[in-house]
């Protein structure tokens, strides 16, 4: 029997999350035809005729063959080929039935299913996936654990952490915040329900406004009640048999987070424990790891000699390009080994996953046709909204001071339950920016920051609310 034909394409893009899918919208609008894997629906294939989808996972990569081989036995021929597999979740304990990793739709599915019968969960993790979750959750006791002094420290400083929560234990009663921004969903289907852990396939990692549309909510009749113990880590799990062996004795639900000795021993049963590094025990019905993720790279090493990044990523250069000749890489997967511009970072955010994917695509296309292309302008600064306990909140440039020396100074302006402004200052340039509420300064900082004007004159009056900066700086 013959052996079939490998599939010849110009370009192929490897990926069906925010990246790969920008990556194929971009290419396909100039030329003719190239594979997207792992796409969940045939969404672009309707839009572009010239995509062709194929839902199958990569099994290896022959680079110097320029191939591609799926699990389901073709292989490809690649002109120029993008990587857009992402990242998958650092999981605090792998194969533990009882440990839920939240990074793609299908485990968020899970997380609901297994949330509506809990009474008690635990959070472990400081990112953006544990701050919403903690929020959003209701009718289920939330035993949050972090590493660091405050909440949030990706994102903002403590105090931000202390202006966000007091809504930790507000009743949910206020109207959500509009979002106005492009939203990236898979079409539902039902899946059968198995243990916590959820299956090891990757999708596509979680776009900004994922928990919408899943009902969270536990057992119980209440709204909040969520314990944060700082400072500290996961020392062990134990499985209900395991812990009533031991003999350890594990503490109830601190019913008032002022006073950290109020916890009495537990009364009850349950399916698993957490042992933390302060000491303290917990039991609960399942935990929920936020603890970050690491590129997905891993297909694509054997064989094939990448210059990885510290983080793990591939590194790529200015034009989304590997260390290996036509192999592109954008999103979650890269690691970017440019020269910055003074007021970006990057980070593995749903926001920056679109742009690289976006700029990769302009540069395959660029690279193809002999073409030369400037950097995109969006990698000029830094800029990131989401959403955090329903208070818009936007990052600009060095927003937590992040590579600066010391003679940088922070300039503040908060309005407790309203918006909480912080600034970040050097040799009189507006360098950074966080901004949590409806505070309508975002373009004007976006100028300020991009335009580096000498801002000194103006001293604390850059803050006053009694000055209308955005007709100031119009």
């Amino acid at each position: 029997m013959a052996t079939p034909l490998p599939f010849r394409s110009r370009f192929v893009v490897v990926g069906g999350g925010i990246a790969g899918v920008t990556c194929a919208e971009r290419v396909s609008k100039t030329l003719e035809e190239f594979d997207v894997e792992e796409q969940p629906t045939a969404v672009l294939e309707k839009r572009y005729p010239n995509i062709k989808v194929i839902e199958s996972g990569v099994k290896q990569l022959k680079s110097h063959e320029h191939k591609i081989f799926t699990e389901d036995g073709k292989e490809y021929v690649y002109e120029k080929l993008c990587l857009c597999t992402g990242a998958k979740p650092k999981l605090i304990f792998e194969e533990n039935p009882y440990v839920l990793g939240i990074r793609d739709t299908d485990s968020a599915q899970a997380f609901q299913k297994h949330l509506a019968k809990a009474k008690r969960i635990a959070v472990v993790g400081n990112g953006g996936i544990a701050l919403e979750l903690v929020y959003e959750i209701e009718g289920c006791e939330v035993i949050w654990a972090i590493k660091d002094k405050a909440i949030g420290n990706t994102f903002f400083d403590a105090g931000a952490a202390e202006f966000l929560i007091p809504k930790l234990t507000a009743e949910k009663s206020e109207t959500e915040i509009t979002c106005k921004r492009t939203k990236y969903t898979t079409e539902g289907s039902e899946k059968e329900e198995g243990s916590v852990a959820a299956a090891s396939k990757i999708g596509s990692a979680l776009g900004p406004d994922w928990h919408e549309g899943l009902h969270l909510k536990g057992a119980k009749e209440f709204s909040h009640k969520v314990h944060i113990e700082t400072l500290c880590e996961i020392k062990k799990i134990y499985l209900q048999q395991e812990f009533k062996q031991l003999q350890k004795t594990s503490l109830s639900f601190p019913e008032d987070n002022s006073d950290k000795q109020n916890a009495h021993p537990d009364e009850e049963m349950w399916p698993v424990y957490m042992e933390l590094t302060n000491g303290k025990i917990y039991g609960c019905d399942f935990i929920v790891s936020a603890t970050g993720v690491v590129p997905n790279v891993k297909p694509f090493l054997d064989g094939n000699n990448f210059d990885l990044g510290e983080d793990g990523g591939l590194k790529v250069d200015k034009h989304m390009c590997s260390s290996i000749a036509d192999i592109y890489a954008a999103g979650d997967i890269c690691t970017a080994s440019w020269e910055p511009s003074p007021v970006w970072q990057q980070m593995r955010l749903w926001t920056q996953a679109r742009q690289m994917g976006w700029y990769a695509a302009k540069c395959m296309v660029a690279d193809s046709l002999g073409e030369s292309i400037d950097m995109d302008f969006s990698f000029e600064l830094f800029a990131h909204v989401t959403k955090f306990f329903n208070y818009k909140v936007v990052l600009l440039g060095k927003y937590n001071a992040q590579g600066l020396d010391l003679d940088h100074e922070l300039m503040l302006r908060c309005t407790k339950g309203q918006e909480y402004i912080k600034v970040v200052m050097q040799n009189g340039r507006m360098m950074g920016a966080v901004l949590i509420g409806e505070t309508d300064l975002e373009e004007t900082f976006e100028n300020l920051i991009l335009n580096q004007m000498d801002l000194s004159a103006y001293g604390e009056e850059l803050l006053n609310p009694d000055v209308d900066i955005e007709d100031y700086f119009d």
